[in-house]
This record gives C-alpha cells, sequence and structure tokens, in this order.
C-alpha cells in the first residue's frame, strides 16, 4: 500500500503558483509594483537558478540572508526553499563584530548581501558572498533576480526539515540561533488564519524588519492563504498611513511605537483595514483606548521567535473588556503557568509561561541551550504572566532584565560590556527606563577613568559595537556603582538615580 503523503512536498510558493497563478501574489509599496503568482515564481526561479550555480548542492544548506526588508528579500527567502535550504536572515544594521558572532554560531554555505551590508558581509564572511545589487567588491557574486531561461526542480521538503534559523538575544546577551522547521512554520500560519480568518482577497503590508519574526511571517504566509502581501521598505507614520490606504491593505503587523507614531500623525484607517497584529512589547491600556477610539481594529498579540510568531491574540471585542489581556493562546498551542516549583498554577497566580504545540522550535542551535529551555510542559519562555478563569492569558513582563525597545530585545550586560572596552569608562551599569514612545529606552550608569570621556567620542566607540537600537538614550556619570548588601550591583538604586 502507498505511504501516506504528508504535506508539503516542495516549498510552498511552487504549489500556490500552480493552484492560483493569476492572484496578485506581492505589491512594492515604495514603487507601485505588482507580481502575480505566475510572475512571481518565475523571478523566484531565476535567482533560485543563480544561486544554484553559486552554492554546491547539499540537503544542509544553509543561506545567510543580510539585506533589508525589500520586496527582493522575499524572493530570495523563496528561491532558497525552492533549492531546500535553510534560510538565516541577519539584521542589516548589524556590525562586523555583531555579525561575526552570529556566524561563529552557524555554518553558512552562502551570504546574500546588498549594497548597504557589503562591506561588512565580506570583512565578516568566511562562505560565498552574493549580492541583490550590483557588487561593488570584485569577490562578490551578482545575484540580482531576473527571468528564469530554466526553470529549477523544486526540492523535495518533509515537514520536520529545518526551514529557517532565527537570532534573538531572548533571555541572555548572546544572540541565539533558533531552528524552525516548515511544520513550525505552516502549523503558526494555520493557527493564526483560524484566529484572524483570511479570505482571497486579503492583502498584508509588512514594514517590520524581515529579520525579525513578525516581519518575516507575512511573507511565509501569504503564498500558504493565496493572499497579496505588500511590501513597504521601512516604517514611516505618513508613508505607512499612505501605503496602507493606496494598496487596500487589509493587515498589518506592526509594534506599539508604530501605532503610537500613526496615531499621533492623525491616522484614521481606511474601511479595507480588519487587522492590526499588534506585538513585540506591551501596549498599555491608554494607546488601546485609543486605538479603538481611533477604528483601529487592534489585535494585541504575544509572541516568540521560538514559535514561529502567535502564540496568543485577543479580538479587539476583548480589548474593551479588558484591556491589558493578549487573549486566548491559538488552536494548537498550550500555555501552561508554573510556580516556582515548576508545577502548574491554578487560575489567576502568577508564574512562568511554558509553552508547548507543532510551532514550537525543537531546539537552538546550542544543544545545552536546548536541553534548558525545553521541558515537561514545553518551552519556557522567561515571561511571567497568569491566566484567568476563562484561559485569558495576562503577560507581565521579563523574569530577568532584558530590555525592550521598540520591540527590540536588548540585553543590559551586552551594552555594558561596550561601554567597559572604552578606555574612559570603568565600569558601567546597564539597566531600561520608562520610555512613552519606545516602551523602554536603554540608560546606563558609568563610573568615568579619570575624566569624563567626550559624548562624541563614546558614541562614537558604541556605533561601532552596537546596532543603533542598543545605544544608551540616558547616560549618567557616578563616583562608583550604587550597591547591595551582598555586593551586586543595585539595578533599582541604578534606576533611580538615571531617572534623576
Amino acid at each position: 500500500m502507498r505511504e501516506p503523503v504528508e504535506w508539503p512536498t516542495r516549498d510552498p510558493l511552487s504549489h500556490r503558483a500552480g493552484t492560483t497563478p493569476e492572484r496578485t501574489a506581492c505589491i512594492d509599496a515604495d514603487t507601485d509594483r505588482s507580481w502575480t503568482y505566475r510572475e512571481f515564481d518565475t523571478v523566484v526561479d531565476g535567482l533560485a537558478a543563480r544561486l544554484e550555480s553559486l552554492v554546491p548542492a547539499d540537503e544542509d544548506v544553509r543561506i545567510g540572508l543580510f539585506a533589508s526588508t525589500r520586496v527582493d528579500f522575499f524572493v530570495a527567502v523563496h528561491a532558497s526553499f525552492r533549492l531546500g535550504a535553510t534560510v538565516v536572515p541577519l539584521d542589516a544594521k548589524l556590525t562586523g563584530t555583531e555579525l561575526s558572532r552570529r556566524l561563529d554560531g552557524v555554518d553558512l554555505d552562502a551570504v546574500i548581501c546588498e549594497a548597504a551590508t557589503e562591506e561588512v558581509a565580506v570583512s565578516t564572511a568566511t562562505c560565498q558572498v552574493t549580492s541583490l545589487d550590483e557588487p561593488g567588491n570584485g569577490a562578490v557574486e551578482a545575484l540580482q533576480p531576473t527571468e528564469a531561461a530554466e526553470s529549477v526542480e523544486p526540492a523535495r521538503w518533509r515537514p520536520e526539515n529545518e526551514a529557517i534559523i532565527m537570532f534573538t538575544s531572548g533571555t541572555t546577551g548572546d544572540p541565539k540561533g533558533v531552528r524552525l522547521t516548515m511544520r513550525n512554520l505552516i502549523s503558526s500560519a494555520t493557527a493564526s488564519a483560524f484566529r484572524l480568518g483570511v479570505s482571497p482577497g486579503n492583502r498584508w503590508l509588512c514594514c517590520l524588519p524581515a529579520y525579525h519574526m513578525g516581519g518575516l511571517a507575512p511573507g511565509i504566509r501569504t503564498p500558504l492563504y493565496g493572499t497579496t502581501l505588500v511590501v513597504q521598505e521601512e516604517f514611516d507614520a505618513t508613508g505607512t498611513a499612505d501605503a496602507l490606504a493606496q494598496t487596500g491593505a487589509t493587515g498589518v503587523s506592526l509594534v506599539p511605537t508604530q501605532l503610537r507614531r500613526l496615531l499621533a500623525d492623525g491616522w484614521e484607517p481606511a474601511s479595507t483595514l480588519e487587522t492590526v497584529l499588534l506585538g513585540g512589547a506591551p501596549a498599555g491600556e491608554d494607546l488601546l483606548e485609543r486605538a479603538l477610539d481611533a477604528g483601529v481594529p487592534v489585535y494585541p498579540s504575544y509572541g516568540l521567535t521560538e514559535t514561529a510568531s502567535q502564540v496568543a491574540t485577543a479580538r479587539p471585542e476583548q480589548v474593551r473588556s479588558a484591556p491589558e489581556t493578549v487573549g486566548q493562546p491559538l488552536v494548537v498551542t498550550d500555555v501552561t503557568v508554573v510556580d516556582e516549583s515548576g508545577d502548574p498554577a491554578t487560575a489567576g497566580d502568577t508564574g512562568e509561561l511554558v509553552v508547548d504545540g507543532p510551532t514550537v522550535t525543537p531546539g537552538y542551535l546550542d544543544d545545552e541551550r536546548t536541553e534548558q529551555a525545553l521541558g515537561t510542559y514545553g518551552l519556557h519562555t522567561g515571561d511571567v504572566g497568569y491566566r484567568d478563569e476563562d484561559g485569558q492569558l495576562w503577560v507581565l513582563g521579563r523574569a530577568d532584565d532584558t530590555i525592550v525597545t521598540g520591540g527590540e530585545n536588548v540585553h543590559p550586560s551586552e551594552v555594558a560590556d561596550a561601554l567597559r572596552e572604552h578606555p574612559g569608562v570603568e565600569n558601567a551599569a546597564v539597566v531600561g527606563l520608562p520610555d512613552e514612545e519606545w516602551g523602554e529606552r536603554v540608560a546606563a550608569l558609568l563610573v568615568p577613568h579619570g575624566d569624563q570621556p567626550a559624548a562624541d567620542a563614546l558614541d562614537a566607540h558604541l556605533r561601532e559595537r552596537l546596532a543603533g537600537y542598543k545605544l544608551p538614550k540616558t547616560i549618567g556619570f557616578v563616583p562608583e556603582l550604587p550597591r547591595t548588601a551582598s555586593g551586586t550591583v543595585d539595578r533599582d538604586a541604578v534606576r533611580a538615580q538615571l531617572t534623576e
């Protein structure tokens, strides 16, 4: 008897192109250019053919994608899938030092860069470097998407195959490589569709960085749904409002800072907009009420890179009655609140959130980290919260000191280490301070080595080592850091001094 086939057997775009080739696959919001699924598939074929000529054929190929959010980024994702390769999205703002730390943890066969990231890629990567733009360095191979002379035979996929490795700092300063399978991605897309709803005419605007799960997920889900991906290279309050209206977008993923800026800019959502998926950081009751009063169909969400995006999502009607809940977990997703002893807590009791289900990563690149994170009830998130009698989830914060600024995770030790490398800094303590625009802002209390270092020199020093969102926005100087009786830095006292 023939064995049953477990879908997918090849990359999802090739399935979709053969099912609804005439539907609109993608719109470039910055140029207003669009592609049908047939046309988009042809462009993907072209890039896949060129990539195949540069990367040795192997079932364990990993391709780094070091580029900004643009249509070509998603073309490269699907071209890699066409070859059966794992995609490794990399933050286009990374310095060479930061990129090196990620590349040390993953064995890449090639890096796809762009003009803006080419110099860092060439100086850091030890594998083949290709570019989506015209190369400026002779060692870089051109990889502009073109129409393929011959189609590439789609590689065979199995649900358990590794599809993505995405880096997240999570609860430590070290970047963690999260492994996600094709099953993880499809299970997440399916669960999200049941919660948010999907129809053939849906158009989802992507204006989040595509190296984040929130920015990448729409580009993976739209071929599964047969809907349209609208790509905007960078968020801008006025420009994003125009793009939402002009493209007839029905959905968009935002972090609270972006929603706040849209409302401050006088944004009035068009009647076509059905879903604003809000995540990355707590939104706060005031922002949610302002959004609902302005007619914004806001869906507060709690998600993780380790779960391929959403864990729980509240619908607008829930936001009215319970503004700070993120709703019930999505279908096929289990969330257990565990107490300090690791046992399940009762409704209303606070504990660590542990997530299980087919969306959960099989593990990290680091086996030891995997063993620590995965337990009896699933993935230990490091987040603290509770569930009420109706099963609604309330997320109260981190169990550690991670700073979440504008949806980006910043670990204090990474920033403090970079500060201590400056010859004018003897010691440093880094904390997060409340910020109306960013949720939290990075702040540092420094003990100078002799005279206080010049602000411009300190800024230049940090920019060589850290991405822009990690730079301290508030800096104070003290003769010595405040400490507890045990000798550790008193973080509450640090916050108090920086607030003053």
